[in-house]
């Protein structure tokens, strides 16, 4: 990536990250610029890596994934390949939002939605639990999103 040029690229940032619904004629005068250079500019940052994607925020309740539940996952070795096993079989999941390695207690953090707790017992015992290398899996019930995908501030 390369370095943001200016201000107007990080004020596209912003309302973007804010609203990626906008129109390219709604950006660029919110950003007071011309419409082409707003769209010469937009592409760029899609291009240089700055964007990785515009994407819809569903409503997790509405369809019926008002579960969230966070999992330590410990594996049973430390070794580049048990990493590249486990990782390899957790991006097939569709119920993972989100798996990142850690350090610390777990090996790795996952982020599932899930309708229930019956829901989450099943996916545990019938596809978490027979995931390369794992050991042990702690799992953390969320009582309340008190934050959930905030954006990011620069």
């Amino acid at each position: 990536m390369d370095q943001l040029t200016d201000k107007i690229d990080i004020n596209i940032l912003r309302h973007l990250q804010k609203d990626g619904r906008l129109t390219n004629a709604e950006l660029s005068e919110k950003v007071n610029i011309s419409a082409a250079t707003c769209h010469r500019r937009t592409q760029r940052l899609f291009k240089d890596g700055y964007i990785s994607s515009v994407q819809a925020n569903i409503n997790p309740e509405s369809v019926g994934h008002g579960a969230l539940v966070m999992v330590g996952v410990v594996l049973d070795r430390s070794t580049k390949e048990s990493f590249r096993n486990f990782e390899a079989a957790i991006v097939k999941l569709p119920f993972v939002l989100d798996c990142h390695l850690t350090a610390g207690d777990f090996d790795y953090l996952l982020k599932i939605r899930v309708r229930d707790l019956k829901d989450f017992s099943k996916l545990h015992g019938d596809k978490l639990l027979g995931l390369p290398g794992v050991s042990q899996t702690r799992t953390f019930f969320v009582m309340k999103e008190v934050i959930d995908n905030a954006r990011l501030s620069f």
